[in-house]
């Protein structure tokens, strides 16, 4: 939270509610039929700012079978942090498979 926090007050204002409002109202999936490498979509089934079904799932279903979804039960948005061993040990097997 620290570090999310830190990046965002390093930013200007109108760039930090440029990005957010980007992320929330950009139709990204056009561009899912242009994925033909093998992709990982990892999510956590608890992320209450971005809801799994709608995004992590949606995506990976789009992108189709090029995709690996890893879903982490009980995991919030910032499960880079909260699921670290878990999310490098997922993207080290992925990379190396």
């Amino acid at each position: 939270m620290r570090w999310s926090w830190m990046m965002a007050m390093q930013a200007s204002p109108k760039a930090t509610l440029d990005c957010v409002d980007a992320f929330g109202r950009t139709d990204l999936r056009p561009d899912m039929d242009a994925f033909n490498v093998p992709t990982l979509v990892v999510h956590g089934t608890g992320d209450a700012t971005v809801p799994i079904d709608a995004t992590g799932r949606a995506a990976a279903k789009a992108i189709g079978s090029n995709a690996e979804l890893k879903e982490y039960d009980g995991a919030p948005h910032g499960l880079i942090v909260t699921h670290a061993e878990q999310l490098n040990k997922d993207l080290l097997a992925f990379l190396n498979g």
